[in-house]
C-alpha cells in the first residue's frame, strides 16, 4: 500500500477542512485536505515531468512549512524516496549521507540551496527543484489548481518511503529507511496512543506527526518558529498561534515546550484551549510534567517514550504518577515511562549491549529476561519497529531474532515495576561500574532534578570519579544537592553554565560533550 492513498483519502472526506496551517510573511496560510490532494497531485506531475520515477530519492532541505509536507506527499504519490539528513552536524556528514544514499534530486528553500556552492556532495545531485527562485534549480507550483493525472502509485508495503541518518557521532552514520508499510503501522500506533480525533486543531511541532495527523483528519497547525533549534525558539509567537487557532492538541519535545512555559510564566499566561499535551523525543523529568499542567490547566499532560526507529514505545499521563512514584524517583528509583503501548512487544533483557546477539529460540530469550525491578536492556519488536538499517549497516550490534521475529535493541537501560510499567536508568553505555557498585544516571539525574532550582543535570565517570553537572539558577547548594544524593556517592557536583545537549531536540544529554568539557574545565580535583 501507497501511504499517499491514506493521507489523501480523507480529502474525499473532509474536503474544505484545514489539513495544514503556516504562517509565510507574518500571515496564516492554509491548505485544506482537497487543495492539499490537488496541490500534491500538480506537484507529483512536475517531479515525473522533470524525470523522476518510482525508488528514486530526492534530499529535503526546506524549513518545517506547507511546502515541505506538499513535496513529501508527491513524492509518496509517485513512488520516491525522501532523504533527510541535518546539515548542521557538518560538511563531512552530508557527504558520508549523501554517499550512502546518493539522492537523484534535491529540494530546498532558496538559503538551502546555497549549500550546493559549498558541498561537493550536493553540487553532484542531477536535479534541483526550489520552493522559491533559485539560479540553476526548478520552481515548484504549490498551487491547488487543477490537473488531469492524479494517479498514486501502487506499491508494496515494503516499498521504501523515507531515509533519515543517525548522527553518526561515534563514526560512520546509519541510514534509517521507512517502508509505506512501516509508516502505516507508525500511523495506526500513533492514533491510538495519541487519541487522533478528526477535526481537531494540533500544534504539530515534530514532522513525523503531520503525517499521523493528516491521516487521522487532524489540522496540523506548524509553529512560526525555527525548529531546528527547538530549546531557543521564540516563544510569544507561537503562543500567539495557540490562542488565535484555539489549539487543542500537542505533541512537543522538553526543549520547546519548556520554552512556552517559561514564556508562560514569565508573561502570567495560561494555555486554557490546550486539553492534551504530549511530552517526547528526549527524557520528560517529573518537573515539566507539573509545570505543564501549571500553566495548561485543562490539559491532560502525557510523557511518551520512543525514540527514531520506535515511536512509541510507552507512555504514561500525569495523573496516573502517584506520590509513591514520585517518591521513588526522588530516592533514584529511575524515570517512570509507564506501560508500554498495546502496538509493541517491549522486554527487558540482561545487559549485553556491545556484543551481538545472535539468534534465539523463544526459551533461550525468555532466559535471557530481567526479573521485575531487575534493570536491563530494553528491546522491542512489532509492526513500527525498524527492522533494519539501510545495507545492514549497524543490524548486527541493535538487532537480534527470536524465532524468526525481528526485535530491535534501544540501547535503553530500565526495568518493569510489578504492576508492567516500564523505568528508565539511562543509556546502556552511561552507567558506571566501580568498586562501589553500578550507577544508572537516570536515576541520579532524576533524583537531582527534582530541586527546583535546577534546570538540568547529567552524571559522568571523569577519570575514575563520580561527576555530577549542574545547570541551574544561581541560588542553587551544590552541598544540598550532594547530601540529598548521599546515597549515589558522588565525588563531586559542580556547576556548568550550561549541560551540553544533543542538536536536534535540544534535550538529550550530549555526554561525549560532557566529558570533554569537563575535562576541558579542570572540573575535578
Amino acid at each position: 500500500m501507497n501511504i499517499a492513498e491514506i493521507l489523501l483519502r480523507r480529502a474525499a472526506e473532509l474536503g474544505d477542512s484545514a489539513a495544514i496551517v503556516d504562517v509565510r510573511g507574518k500571515r496564516d496560510r492554509s491548505y485544506s485536505f482537497s487543495e492539499l490532494e490537488s496541490a500534491t497531485a500538480n506537484v507529483a506531475n512536475e517531479l515525473t515531468g522533470a524525470g523522476l520515477k518510482p525508488g528514486d530519492g530526492v534530499l529535503l532541505l526546506h524549513p518545517v512549512a506547507a511546502e515541505l509536507y506538499l513535496v513529501l506527499i508527491a513524492l509518496f504519490r509517485l513512488g520516491g524516496v525522501a532523504i533527510f539528513l541535518d546539515p548542521s552536524a557538518g560538511r563531512e556528514h552530508v557527504e558520508r549521507c549523501c554517499g550512502i544514499f546518493p539522492p537523484k534530486a534535491f529540494f530546498g528553500s532558496p538559503r538551502a540551496q546555497l549549500l550546493r556552492w559549498t558541498i561537493p556532495a550536493l553540487r553532484r545531485v542531477p536535479k534541483a527543484f526550489c520552493s522559491g527562485w533559485f539560479p540553476g534549480a526548478q520552481r515548484l507550483n504549490f498551487g491547488a489548481g487543477s490537473t488531469s493525472v492524479r494517479e498514486i502509485v501502487p506499491l508494496s508495503s515494503e516499498a521504501p518511503a523515507l531515509v533519515t541518518f543517525t548522527s553518526g557521532s561515534t563514526g560512520q552514520p546509519k541510514a534509517a529507511l521507512r517502508s509505506h508499510g512501516f509508516l502505516v503501522a507508525q500511523h495506526h500506533a500513533l492514533e491510538a496512543s495519541l487519541g487522533l480525533q478528526p477535526g481537531t486543531r494540533d500544534l504539530t511541532t515534530l514532522p513525523i506527526f503531520v503525517l499521523a495527523n493528516l491521516a487521522s483528519g487532524v489540522t496540523s497547525v506548524l509553529p512560526d518558529a525555527d525548529l531546528r533549534a527547538p530549546g531557543k525558539i521564540v516563544a510569544r509567537p507561537v503562543l500567539a498561534q495557540i490562542e488565535r487557532h484555539k489549539i487543542q492538541t500537542t505533541a512537543a519535545s522538553p526543549a520547546l515546550l519548556s520554552r512556552l512555559l517559561e514564556e508562560c510564566e514569565s508573561s502570567g499566561a495560561t494555555l486554557s484551549s490546550l486539553s492534551s499535551i504530549f511530552i517526547g523525543g528526549a527524557p520528560v523529568f517529573p518537573g515539566l510534567l507539573r509545570k505543564a499542567k501549571q500553566f495548561c490547566p485543562q490539559a491532560r499532560v502525557w510523557a511518551v517514550y520512543g525514540s527514531t526507529e520506535a515511536e512509541p514505545m510507552a507512555e504514561i499521563a500525569l495523573p496516573d504518577i502517584a506520590k509513591v512514584d514520585f517518591d521513588a524517583m526522588e530516592q533514584g528509583k529511575g524515570l517512570l515511562a509507564g506501560r508500554p503501548v498495546s502496538s509493541i512487544s517491549l522486554r527487558v533483557i540482561r545487559d549485553a549491549w556491545g556484543t551481538p546477539i545472535p539468534p534465539l529460540d523463544l526459551a533461550a530469550f525468555e532466559r535471557l529476561m530481567t526479573t521485575v525491578g531487575e534493570a536491563g536492556e530494553i528491546v522491542v519488536s512489532g509492526g513500527h519497529v525498524l527492522r533494519g538499517y539501510l545495507n545492514g549497516e549497524g543490524d548486527a550490534e541493535t538487532k537480534f531474532e527470536v524465532d524468526g521475529a525481528r526485535w530491535h535493541r534501544t540501547g535503553d537501560l530500565g526495568y518493569m515495576d510489578a504492576s508492567g510499567r516500564l523505568w528508565l536508568v539511562g543509556r546502556c553505555n552511561g552507567k558506571i561500574q566501580d568498586e562501589r557498585g553500578t550507577l544508572y544516571p537516570f536515576a541520579v539525574e532524576c533524583a537531582a532534578m527534582q530541586d527546583a532550582t535546577v534546570r538540568r543535570a547529567a552524571l559522568a565517570a571523569v577519570a575514575g570519579r563520580r561527576v555530577l553537572a549542574i545547570e541551574g539558577e544561581r541560588t542553587l547548594s551544590l552541598d544540598a544537592i550532594r547530601k540529598s544524593l548521599s546515597w549515589a556517592q558522588l565525588d563531586q557536583v559542580v556547576r556548568l553554565d550550561r549541560v551540553p545537549v544533543d542538536k536536534r531536540h535540544n534535550a538529550k544529554t550530549d555526554y561525549v560533550a560532557l566529558h570533554r568539557e569537563l575535562r576541558r574545565a579542570g572540573k575535578q580535583p
